[in-house]
């Protein structure tokens, strides 16, 4: 199949939809399907060879974060070659209820598309304001997929209509696979993310620390990811407790399989805006014991607390309590393990991919050849556009 992806966030900036964007196109072409990935990206960035830029990104304020978008008149032109000269059979849309390339796409679009809703978030008067415009592109959309019951109830919440949910795919055998570096081991916490964004939790980690170091001392904590770390440490109360923390930086993502493999206990702390949780299924894969605030959306990767534990989501005390329980039980350790090495297999993108390419396969074919009840059935499976 000839399949055009268009990212809506900036390819040069790190992020969970950039990373599954990534993956599921190099796991398409490694499938002989012939993948174009249309995204914003500075001149200077380097891009792989099945990306098409469209120009520099600026960034928008969205969900608690920040995230870089394109868009324009500029841009819609862009967007518009692209579509004409790819010829694809399918386009498959991220975000597609964002300002960004992506809403673009979706006017610009003729035939088949399909798209991915990443957010979960409340229900806002941004968004019910912002319908009216939303719907004729949206009303294009030949099925909708989402990457967790919660992203689905967002979306069902905010714009109407239903979607299957397929969750973000892991390269399973990439993380499992990655040697341990000594230097990382030995009462390790793991913390990967942007440090000055404070959902992603990072402040209630350092809250925690003074009470897991009073019961265990030798513990250190690995922390990988860009931001200010003196605005970090502000967070730690007791300097003499800071040279337990070592900021790695930005990291390869060979170093973060390594880094996920070396460490005893993997702590997501974040507090909320998560619709998934794909460092979680990275941390799985790579074996590492995982400890998570009990989110709803990490609570499902979880496995309602069976393939990780949960504490409550901005409970320092609680963080601390569980941690040092943790850190104290090698058996705990091990079981936690062993059932996420069984867990993390339904994430893994031989299986991911199949269910993405059958709704492709489903909306280019048009169900043309499907009997009136099978047809009804596919609709409601994949949240397929009515004829």
């Amino acid at each position: 199949m000839r399949i055009g992806i268009v990212c809506p966030y900036s390819w040069d900036v790190p992020g969970g939809v950039q990373f599954h964007i990534r993956d599921l196109a190099e796991h398409l072409l490694r499938r002989g399907h012939q993948v174009s990935v249309l995204a914003p990206s500075d001149d200077d960035t380097p891009l792989p060879p099945y990306v098409v830029s469209a120009g520099r990104a600026v960034p928008v304020p969205y969900n608690g974060s920040v995230a870089r978008l394109n868009f324009g008149f500029l841009s819609a032109a862009r967007v518009r070659r692209w579509v004409h000269d790819g010829d694809f059979d399918v386009l498959h849309i991220h975000e597609p209820a964002t300002p960004s390339l992506a809403l673009l796409t979706c006017w610009a679009a003729r035939g088949p598309i399909v798209a991915t809703f990443h957010t979960s978030n409340p229900r806002s008067r941004a968004m019910i304001a912002a319908y009216p415009i939303l719907q004729p592109a949206l009303e294009k959309i030949s099925a909708r997929i989402a990457v967790s019951e919660y992203a689905r109830r967002t979306l069902v919440e905010h714009l109407g209509g239903d979607a299957v949910v397929i969750p973000n795919g892991v390269d399973v055998g990439f993380f499992a696979r990655a040697e341990p570096e000594p230097a990382w081991q030995g009462g390790t916490i793991g913390f990967i993310g942007r440090i000055d964004e404070s959902r992603k939790g990072l402040p209630v980690l350092m809250r925690a620390l003074p009470r897991i170091l009073k019961e265990l001392p030798g513990t250190r904590v690995l922390i990988a990811g860009r931001g200010d770390t003196d605005e970090a440490l502000e967070h730690l109360p007791d300097e003499g407790l800071r040279d337990r923390v070592e900021f790695l930086g930005m990291v390869s993502d060979e170093d973060k399989a390594r880094l996920l493999r070396s460490v005893d206990l993997y702590v997501a702390p974040n507090t909320g805006g998560e619709s998934f949780g794909i460092i979680l299924v990275e941390a799985l894969s790579a074996s590492a014991p995982v400890l998570a605030s009990d989110l709803d959306a990490f609570a499902q990767v979880l496995d309602g607390g069976e393939a990780g534990a949960l504490f409550p989501a901005g409970d320092a005390d609680a963080l601390a309590a569980e941690a040092v329980r943790l850190l104290g039980d090698r058996e705990r350790l091990a079981e936690l393990r062993a059932r996420g090495e069984r867990h993390v297999r339904r994430f893994d993108w031989d299986t991911v991919g199949a269910d993405i390419l059958a709704v492709y396969e489903t909306v280019a074919d048009g169900a043309a050849s499907v009997a009136p009840d099978e047809r009804t059935g596919l609709r409601a499976r994949f949240g397929l556009a009515r004829d």
